[in-house]
């Protein structure tokens, strides 16, 4: 799929990829083979028939196309541009065994765009059915939730914590990847489907999950409130100024739209030269940012090698065609300030790889004497996120894991508690867009059990 050239999308917002024309889209779609099995919609975690979608592109009827999709997916837009297809549906591509895989991410995308600028009609918003289902949490998760309710007669209200619908859709991905215009089409799609969103409702200080059930009538709350807390890597010097958590560095650049500057005067020091820690897509994200805010050098500080980075390939891919340095085998031993008190620079460990620890993957282990100062006056940590416990020291009775997860039924995605469910990355860690829909989609599924029959 072609993109913008490295060296001029490195200072711009605009989205890297430029998506198919319908004869490249109609191109690609005659790839496939259409499987018997269907190895490829086995990998896809909320099973679009994807044969099916893509024998009408190959035909050339994208809108036929794009309801095969809509039966399956709420985010269609969102799931072809943020899914790593590579290591679900296209890895189970069978014409990805001796050659390329057929591009579903990329039809997925081409799809659900040429329906948002070519169809126009209205939504069949269905009867109410008399039940009423609430969501806490606006991400991924939650909106899928809420959209196959919604479909099913279900009159529902989506609680959001911050000002704006999206969750990590829109403080998290950055618009280069993830154009805001896009995700809030989407949720107001929903809107036309009488889902109603109350944001600035911080569920377990405004509202607690009893209140909702006992005083405002939901029969059922499903809680897809992300695990946004952002983990700090534990050294010396990471309350200094300069330091920022990827949330937080994400979060002000998407919702505080610096990524539109100079129209938004938005207070996010940009950095001369800037250090990442981690190596997952996040870090990626706030990396390639750094770039496009100004920064004359942009970082990767990873304690394992290249072969290990949780990124998608694309997205390091990416990041290296745009100017961002990887430094491989390499961790912190703590931040240095200036004589004014701000970050100055990092002192770095030369690392080498062990033997597997209890993720399976090989342990970093220093190398004595080889240390050494990085100059930086901006450092970003993105080593994960853990959950909010807002949420979950309000709610009696909710069965939490040892890392401060929400315990579900695999089955059903319902907590300990009757009629509460709860999924993404609540229940699993940070995980993919496209693991939280699924989550979303289970729960609705068993709410609708339950209460239609």
């Amino acid at each position: 799929m072609p993109t913008q050239d490295p060296n001029v999308r490195n200072k711009n917002f605009e989205e890297v990829a430029l998506g198919y024309t319908e004869e490249m889209a109609v191109n690609e779609a005659k790839r496939c083979i259409h499987c018997k099995n269907k190895p490829c919609q086995t990998g896809c975690p909320v099973g679009i028939d994807i044969p099916e979608f893509i024998g009408h592109v190959a035909e050339g009827d994208f809108e036929a196309a794009y309801q095969v999709i809509a039966r399956s997916s709420s985010l269609p837009a969102v799931c072809g541009r943020v899914c790593p297809q590579e290591s679900q549906c296209e890895g189970k591509c069978t014409r990805g065994i001796k050659n390329e895989p057929v591009g579903i991410g990329r039809l997925e995308r081409f799809v659900a765009d040429w329906h948002r600028e070519n169809v126009h009609t209205a939504p069949i918003v269905p009867a109410w059915n008399g039940h009423k289902v609430a969501i806490i949490g606006a991400g991924p998760a939650g909106l899928t939730a809420a959209g196959d309710l919604a479909k099913l007669g279900y009159k529902v209200t989506v609680y959001e914590a911050l000002h704006v619908a999206g969750g990590v859709l829109m403080y998290g991905i950055p618009e280069f990847r993830l154009p805001k215009a896009i995700v809030q089409q989407e949720i107001d799609g929903l809107k036309k489907m009488g889902v109603d969103f109350e944001c600035n409702m911080v569920i377990g200080k405004v509202l607690t999950i009893d209140e909702l059930m006992d005083e405002y009538g939901y029969e059922a709350v499903f809680v897809g409130s992300g695990a946004g807390l952002p983990r700090f890597m534990g050294i010396p010097g990471e309350s200094l100024n300069g330091v920022y958590s990827a949330n937080e560095y994400l979060t002000r650049v998407n919702l505080g739209r610096a990524y539109d500057f100079p129209n938004f005067d938005t207070p996010t020091y940009p950095g001369k030269h800037v250090t990442v820690f981690g190596a997952g897509n996040v870090a990626m994200d706030a990396a390639r940012t750094a770039l496009r805010l100004g920064a004359e050098s942009s970082t990767i500080i990873y304690r394992r090698s290249r072969a290990e980075m949780p990124a998608r390939h694309e997205e390091i891919e990416h990041a290296e065609e745009e100017g961002v340095k990887l430094f491989e085998l390499v961790g912190p031993l703590h931040f240095n300030a200036s004589e004014s008190g701000v970050l100055k620079s990092v002192t770095l460990q030369r690392m080498a790889l062990g033997e597997p620890d209890a993720s399976g993957r090989r342990r970093p282990m220093p190398i004595e004497g080889e240390v050494f100062e990085h100059e930086t006056d901006l450092a970003v940590v993105a080593v994960g996120t853990r959950s909010n416990p807002i949420l979950l020291e309000a709610t009696p009775g909710l069965e939490l894991n040892k890392r401060g997860y929400i315990v579900v039924n695999e089955e059903t995605g319902e907590t300990s508690i009757p009629n509460v469910f709860a999924g993404g990355d609540i229940v699993t860690g940070a995980a993919t867009v496209i693991l939280a829909m699924g989550a979303g989609r289970k729960a609705a599924q068993e709410i609708a059990k339950r209460l239609l029959g």
